[in-house]
């Protein structure tokens, strides 16, 4: 445990007013981690207050979030990283608690509930609760888990995840896929309840209700076709047949009882719908054989090079 490395990962952008203290409470909290902050094309001196605080400062120049986690990642060599917020929402005392969990290899990935404590109290903001509650619900039914917190910016992970996740998302969107990325991986997720306090006075939100919040439902609705395909395309493929049967049974039990088809536009179009039912549901045969493919190469790849990722 004495020779195992810590990164704390601060992705930033305008951040000035709270990175310095973040930065002293995570090296009070833990002494022997490299506190790194990422400075995300910031216009107020958070590089400079950060330098001053003790970080190391780096700068990534494709905005984003995601954009900067997959800097960090692809960098910074450690036995346990924590991700965190550099707007002080988040307080550093649960820190060696995360990283003991990664360090005795208890976990894969470690999740800071904050909606299991004080965060629907201390957070002003009512749309982003329901979004919340609204990304959780629809997560845990669309992969059957009970995961508390989707979009928690405080986590820690292992080498092993750091290294092996296939980064997509660019912006805020990157804790949901890296939620799913762990369900679909079946890694190993523990879960702390965290405080979570609302941001001091003077420091803004960088979140866009509603356009971060499209861009999250978008990240879902890809990474649910992309990860279940066949759950996916089986549900299109129910729906078009339910259409296709809904126009054509009436024309049925007309011909049934007259013996004659009068309305063959409807026919046509119900055939339509029962042609595109089927191709949903082979598509969605044929692509869940790829993505079990896909899964067989990960774990191999994952097999082949646990020496070095570890």
């Amino acid at each position: 445990m004495d020779k195992k490395t810590i990164a704390v990962l601060v992705p930033c952008y305008n951040e000035g007013l709270t990175i310095a203290k973040v930065v002293a409470d995570f090296k009070e909290a833990l002494p022997e981690a490299t506190i790194y902050v990422y400075d995300n094309n910031s216009k107020d001196d958070t590089d400079k207050v950060a330098l001053e605080a003790g970080a190391v400062v780096c700068y990534e120049y494709r905005q984003g979030k995601g954009n900067v986690i997959r800097s960090m990642f692809r960098d910074i060599d450690a036995d346990c990283y924590i991700m965190i917020d550099g707007d002080d929402t988040y307080p550093a005392d649960h820190a060696r608690e995360i990283a003991n969990l990664i360090l005795e290899n208890k976990a894969d990935m470690v999740i800071g509930d904050r909606l299991s404590s004080t965060y629907f109290t201390e957070n002003k903001r009512a749309f982003h609760n329901s979004g919340n509650k609204t990304v959780r619900f629809l997560i845990n039914k669309l992969f059957k888990n009970n995961v508390k917190d989707i979009m928690t910016g405080y986590r820690g992970f292992n080498k092993e995840f750091v290294k092996t996740f296939p980064i997509q998302a660019k912006g805020f969107e990157i804790e949901t896929e890296m939620t799913i990325h762990a369900l679909d991986k079946n890694m190993r997720i523990r879960e702390v309840p965290v405080d979570y306090r609302d941001r001091p006075n003077g420091s803004e939100s960088k979140l866009n209700t509603i356009s971060d919040g499209m861009k999250v439902m978008k990240t879902i609705f890809s990474l649910f076709k992309d990860y279940m395909p066949l759950k996916f395309f089986g549900m299109f493929s129910l729906l078009t047949l339910i259409i296709s049967a809904i126009l054509f049974i009436p024309i049925f039990i007309e011909f049934f009882q007259t013996g004659l088809v009068l309305r063959f536009p409807t026919l046509f179009v119900s055939l339509v719908f029962l042609l595109i039912a089927v191709f949903s549901f082979f598509t969605g045969v044929i692509l869940d054989v790829v993505n079990k493919k896909n899964r067989q190469l990960y774990e191999l790849m994952v097999t082949l090079n646990y020496k070095n990722i570890k």
